[in-house]
């Protein structure tokens, strides 16, 4: 629950009538939850009361809003006033809001920030030059650096007088080229001697991240070595910047929600649910839900070849719901599986051997478990044991054919540089339908092939 739910009111009531009181308002409340109280204001009213406190303040809760909230309140403070708060804004969150905005609102807002803060300009400039979606993208050059032939007492300097630092928990140690040659952290400096050199406190054995790796990796590698920080380093060990743990949990949470929509069979959304417009919400599920229904098309052509079975034994038709369900079912579970384990690096391309392998075996024994328990359920209603060896064999086919289909597609998607996410529990249960329909009624017609002959010869001509 957002607390902002509790003292909107009373908060919002302070901000309106007593603009002057910011600060102490500020220092009352967190910024998250006055963040939540702006949220729910009226775009004009949010970017009235933005306006009206000072540029650091505004730009504090103005970082903490989503995406879709700043651009309409963007649309109300006009390039001037948001420029003077991008100012202050960490140089990340600064490149994100004007990757948000539409060109022409960005490229105003970037002209009058190139004149009131050319130096802030700059390091949007930098950020930009990276691809998407990678550790370049969510970097921030405002980090606490030395000369490796300091002291403790000038790491500790340093810290003191750089108050624009996103975070103080680690030191970097840059030479005069500009390479990033050690890593000290706080714990360190504050035990070690302040006369100590750098050299005995720091370490030169760091982790870090090329500018172009994949933002999914960084919090891979980050929650991996359990850093609050990571640096990113170019060419030659060229120090760009610092990665902080607050963006990759940022990150960990939108790639986990696109992962979940697209599990779902629906285009990720950009804003929340609630925030997403009725024709939004259209856009992005009516495409796939029309694939999934053009792709049911197949199930019922596959059961009209099979019609001359179904005439000769209607008693098939009555578990035709159950079987493909649990094809579907068994299918989606491995989808899911296999795309996590990718998700979390646990899964590699290279595995999918070991994973066929692994999901033919649980098949088998799946297939078994729930064989056993069709057949006893045939047995119950009285349609015999030779239906009941139909429903079995079947069963164990399907759920491995479900197996099978839902571990590889991520797989040949990935390997098609697709999303595997994008090989949904819908979209498998869609495809594994049709396939079990193919097995139910060719295990059938071996089966029960006189009970089929003789139901043909007596049918009339």
């Amino acid at each position: 629950m957002r607390v902002g739910h509790l003292i909107g009111p009373e908060l919002r009531e302070i901000l309106r009538e007593s603009p002057g009181d910011a600060r102490a308002v500020l220092d009352e409340f967190h910024p998250e939850d006055v963040a939540d109280v702006v949220a729910e204001l009226p775009e004009v009213q949010a970017a009235e009361l933005l306006a009206r406190l000072p540029a650091v303040d505004a730009a504090t809760i103005f970082e903490r809003l989503e995406d879709h909230e700043q651009e309409a309140i963007v649309e109300e403070l006009g390039p001037e006033s948001t420029a003077h708060i991008a100012a202050e804004m960490a140089p990340d969150d600064r490149a994100d809001l004007l990757e948000t905005l539409d060109q022409e609102t960005s490229d105003a807002v970037l002209a009058t920030l190139e004149k009131i803060d050319p130096e802030a300009a700059e390091e949007v400039a930098e950020i930009d030059r990276w691809p998407p979606a990678s550790a370049g993208r969510l970097m921030t050059p405002a980090y606490v650096s030395v000369a490796p032939t300091g002291t403790v007492e000038d790491a500790v300097r340093a810290i003191r007088e750089n108050h624009e630092a996103e975070t103080a928990n680690y030191v970097y140690l840059v030479n005069e080229k500009d390479r990033l040659v050690g890593v000290v952290s706080i714990r360190e400096l504050l035990l070690g001697a302040p006369s100590a050199p750098l050299s005995e406190v720091s370490t030169a054995n760091f982790i870090s991240v090329p500018p172009t790796m994949d933002q999914e990796e960084v919090a891979r590698r980050m929650a991996k070595y359990d850093l609050t920080a990571l640096p990113v380093v170019g060419d030659r060990g060229v120090f760009l910047g610092i990665i902080t743990v607050d963006d990759v949990i940022d990150v960990l949470t939108e790639e986990q929600s696109e992962d979940v929509q697209k599990l779902g069979a629906v285009e990720p959304l950009e804003a929340p649910y609630f925030a997403t417009s009725f024709r939004t919400f259209i856009k992005k599920r009516a495409s796939w839900l029309l694939a999934l229904f053009v792709g049911e098309f197949f199930t019922g052509t596959a059961l009209r070849s099979y019609d001359s079975i179904l005439n000769a034994v209607t008693t098939l038709a009555f578990y035709v719901p159950l079987l493909v369900s649990t094809g579907g079912n068994s299918g989606g579970q491995s989808s899911s599986l296999v795309i996590r384990g990718m998700a979390t690096g646990d899964i590699r391309l290279a595995d999918w051997r070991r994973v066929l392998a692994r999901e033919l075996a649980q098949g088998v024994t799946l297939g078994l478990f729930l064989a056993a328990v069709g057949m006893l359920r045939v047995m119950l209603w009285g349609d015999g044991p030779r239906f009941a060896v139909v429903i079995g064999v079947t069963l164990i086919g399907i759920v491995m054919m479900g197996c099978t289909v839902g571990s590889m597609l991520p797989f040949l998607l990935k390997r098609m540089r697709f999303d595997p996410a994008t090989s949904s529990a819908p979209f498998i249960a869609s495809l594994v339908d049709v396939l079990g329909i193919v097995i139910y009624f060719n295990v059938a017609r071996v089966v029960l092939a006189d009970v089929i002959a003789k139901a043909a010869e007596a049918a009339p001509r």
